[in-house]
């Protein structure tokens, strides 16, 4: 089964929103980009056009970009890339080991995520297996911790096997899972919540129509009597617009850190959890009701 199709206008407004052009990279290695992704996402199925549609704009589109730029050798990405997330590959290998042997391991990483050219000349760079469906940060993470297991497990393989009585042979607990998770889940939940309550009313019909009911973004402009490509416009701006009230909220109520809240944001894309948008928009449409009613 073939990629899912998609269309020359998506890919076009898709590249502007992924600001690839900073990166001088072309439309036409980007469309390969989302055709991988969505080739990817979509493996064995038959997704209709507006499952793409939508798979497409949930991705980290600037992260997809600037992979992309930097698996074609473009050297301002890769500049922007090592300024940027070699400390966050240095915290993560920190945390794998504190010993700080690990860094040598995320060093390692570099030659394979430049990418070396085969005999055929070819550029072969590990990031063209970044599909964009979370932050490049949180790949580059499990990346490095998926090469920190494989070594462990090679230099086991030459360790003398243990005593039965042993500490060593006793088996011990599976690692425990994120204790912030549901945390920062319930965070955001609120946040998102109240920030979606003071969004006006034509803003919170766009979000349900595309999201909450799954229209394509000419069906949601058939709603709302907008072009298609206002509808898109209007949704871009007002998920910057929820995602920095989200940060205000969690910066200012929960007093995060920066670092924490991208945890918060990360945790939230990889499992959503009990978060729902269509609830969610109900009942902020309803908290401003009722503040309209106080108000008389």
């Amino acid at each position: 089964m073939g990629s899912p199709a998609i269309a020359d206008a998506q890919v076009e407004r898709l590249h502007r929103q992924a600001s690839a052009e900073r990166w001088g990279l072309s439309r036409e290695i980007f469309a390969e980009a989302l055709s991988a992704s969505a080739a990817k996402a979509f493996a064995g199925s038959a997704p209709t056009a507006r499952a793409v549609e939508r798979y497409l704009e949930s991705l980290r589109l600037e992260d997809l970009a600037l992979a992309c730029a930097c698996a074609t050798g473009n050297d301002a990405a890769w500049d922007h890339f090592v300024a940027e997330l070699r400390p966050v590959l240095y915290r993560a290998a920190d945390a794998l080991d504190s010993s700080g042997s690990s860094r040598e391991l995320a060093d390692s990483l570099y030659a394979d995520l430049y990418g070396l050219k085969d005999r055929e000349g070819a550029r072969r760079s590990l990031l063209r297996y970044f599909h964009g469906r979370s932050s490049l940060a949180t790949w580059l993470r499990a990346v490095l911790a998926q090469r920190y297991v494989d070594s462990v497990r090679a230099r086991r393989r030459f360790d003398p096997i243990p005593d039965d009585d042993s500490p060593k042979a006793i088996p011990t607990a599976g690692l425990p899972a994120d204790p912030d998770r549901s945390r920062y889940q319930s965070l955001i939940r609120r946040a998102l919540g109240e920030a979606l309550a003071r969004l006006d009313a034509r803003d919170r019909l766009r979000l349900g129509c595309y999201y909450a009911q799954q229209l394509t973004l000419a069906e949601t402009g058939r709603v709302l009597r907008e072009h298609e490509a206002t509808v898109s416009r209007h949704l871009t701006r007002t998920r910057r617009a929820l995602r920095e009230v989200i940060e205000q909220d969690l910066r200012t109520q929960a007093r995060l850190t920066d670092s924490e809240i991208a945890e918060c944001f990360e945790s939230v894309t990889d499992d959503a959890g009990t978060i729902d948008l269509g609830e969610l928009l109900a009942a902020g449409a309803g908290r401003k009701e009722s503040g309209s009613d106080r108000s008389k």
